[in-house]
């Protein structure tokens, strides 16, 4: 039987935490993503949030999406790249990423190893949009993003 306290203490061996489930990303078949799981390490009801870890796999990326929640992630691992809004950073081992709200993001692993992070959301959160085929080609405009969006470094 499952307690209502959320437990003190949780040990990690190799990006996974005892009792914490390693699901799919998403169970959206609409969303284009590739070789990415997620942990949902603390979801406290007082709180109000949560803090998930995202693991994507050596050429995997999250689905291209905008919303209404921001989100607040830190990179535990890894290396990568990542779009907010209309830009294309590189990013890395303990770099910190704001997403504001209804701003376009993706995430993708470019490194030899898994690209991780740790993403705090609100815990009520609204559906992501995905980009129409007009918002796709408004990207295009941009070479660095549409090098992004096809996976070149």
């Amino acid at each position: 039987m499952a307690s209502a306290e959320p437990p003190v203490h949780r040990k990690a061996r190799h990006y996974r935490w005892d009792g914490v489930a390693v699901v799919p990303y998403k169970e959206d078949a609409q969303a284009l993503f590739k070789s990415i799981t997620r942990q949902v390490l603390f979801a406290d009801p007082h709180q109000g949030s949560e803090l998930r870890y995202f693991e994507v796999a050596p050429g995997g990326f999250s689905s291209l999406e905008r919303h209404e929640h921001t989100h607040n992630v830190l990179i535990l691992r890894g290396f990568g790249h990542c779009l907010v809004g209309r830009e294309v950073r590189e990013v890395a081992t303990h770099d910190l990423i704001a997403v504001p709200p209804m701003t376009w993001h993706q995430f993708r692993a470019t490194g030899e190893e898994p690209l991780g992070f740790l993403c705090m959301v609100n815990a009520a959160r609204d559906k992501p949009q995905l980009p129409t085929l007009e918002e796709l080609a408004e990207f295009e405009q941009s070479p660095r993003i549409t090098d992004f969006l096809k996976g070149v470094r």
